[in-house]
């Protein structure tokens, strides 16, 4: 067994997390790459990801992602 085969048998995550910025009033918040609901901002409570099949549609400014 080679060391290429050991890394295949880890399955690596598909969802992240991601820091987006509001458009409406600036304020930054975490979401969650495959979040059910739709997510709106904690402030202004605009609309910044839509939820969709099995991942979101961001509506606003991605600032950093985290794996």
């Amino acid at each position: 067994m080679s060391k290429q085969d050991i890394v295949e048998l880890v399955p690596k995550p598909r969802t992240k997390f991601i820091r987006v910025k509001c458009s409406g009033c600036g304020s930054e918040q975490t979401i969650f790459s495959a979040a059910s609901t739709n997510v709106k901002c904690l402030a202004c409570n605009q609309e910044m990801a839509k939820s969709g099949a099995s991942k979101i549609q961001i509506r606003t400014k991605i600032i950093s992602v985290y794996t």
